[in-house]
């Protein structure tokens, strides 16, 4: 699991029918105290997350499907948490 931040929307106009009705989200990556670590991931939005929101995002692949119940989708990440704060 990975902390981020939204920065926005992710559009295509061409796309494996597994992202249909899904919403993608860019997320900069952020450490423990919201500092920006350079890096970031493209995500399937399971929680209504939205801009400037910090999420916990699930970066491995067969959890991703699992969480998205596809069995076989071309899924790498998936946000699955809105967080709060972080002690």
């Amino acid at each position: 699991m990975k902390l981020g931040r939204v920065s926005g929307n992710v559009v295509s106009t061409i796309c494996n029918p597994v992202f249909d009705r899904r919403t993608l989200l860019l997320c900069d990556l952020v450490d423990e105290r919201g500092a920006a670590t350079g890096d970031y991931l493209i995500a399937v939005d399971t929680v209504g997350a939205g801009p400037g929101d910090t999420v916990l995002v699930l970066d491995e692949g067969n959890g991703a499907r699992q969480v998205l119940g596809c069995k076989d989708g071309a899924v790498r990440a998936v946000i699955v948490g809105i967080v709060d704060q972080v002690d």
